[in-house]
């Protein structure tokens, strides 16, 4: 069976534009977010989807919520995919960090996989609980062979959608591209990106589909764990 996990960011945020880190932070969906996943749903509108999942926290709630109103699907809430804690960092920008917290910032800088923000977590911790909610997910035996609005859905094709937030996209890609995790903060994830992986027993392979399908929003794809 083929697998196709079709990995959303949520869209933008209220005070999204201040490049603050919000971590756990309960933030709202903005107006231009709103519409940013409505061109995601928009675009998984015609594609018959087995299950949706979701970060309990309303930014990715709320996205879910919106591509899921065409396909009769409830989001599955999994805790584990919520964004990374920055514990007392949460709700400042990188340079306000620096300044009031600089053996902490320095420390994070020096080691920036292990180190936790003080009350927070640190990379490490996000990946270990987020590959094993990851694999639980692609685990699960999806009833693809049912009749959803688009009709029949193969039993030979599974269509999934994870929304999540940067952090947590940033860890799945890694993991399933094969890229060690100190390359994460190489991996770009704008609002309401779309990063479409076809798993041939388990093995990501690249999903064939133009960037400019996806009405200018950027789609990351991958080839044998590989950029493609």
């Amino acid at each position: 069976m083929v697998k196709t996990l079709y990995l959303i960011r949520h869209g933008e945020t209220v005070g999204g534009d201040e490049k603050r880190y919000k971590g756990s932070i309960d933030v709202p969906l903005s107006e231009k977010g709103i519409e940013q996943i409505k061109k995601t749903a928009k675009f998984l509108s015609s594609i018959p989807l087995s299950a949706i999942y979701t970060s309990p926290l309303s930014r990715a709630l709320k996205s879910a919520e919106i591509i899921a109103e065409g396909h009769g699907l409830n989001p599955i809430i999994i805790p584990e995919l919520r964004e990374r804690s920055f514990g007392i960092w949460e709700g400042m920008t990188f340079l306000e960090i620096k300044e009031k917290y600089p053996v902490e910032f320095e420390n994070w800088v020096n080691n920036p996989l292990k180190y936790s923000p003080p009350q927070g977590e640190s990379t490490i911790q996000v990946r270990d609980r987020v590959i094993k909610a990851l694999d639980e997910i692609l685990n699960k035996s999806h009833h693809a062979s049912r009749i959803t609005h688009h009709g029949l859905l193969s039993e030979l094709q599974t269509n999934i959608v994870i929304v999540a937030h940067g952090g947590v996209n940033r860890v799945i890609l890694c993991h399933v591209m094969g890229i060690p995790l100190e390359n994460i903060f190489r991996i770009e994830q704008d609002n309401s990106a779309i990063n479409i992986i076809e798993f041939w027993d388990k093995y990501p392979v690249l999903h064939p589909k133009k960037s400019n399908d996806f009405l200018g929003t950027p789609v990351v794809r991958l080839l044998n764990g590989r950029w493609g």
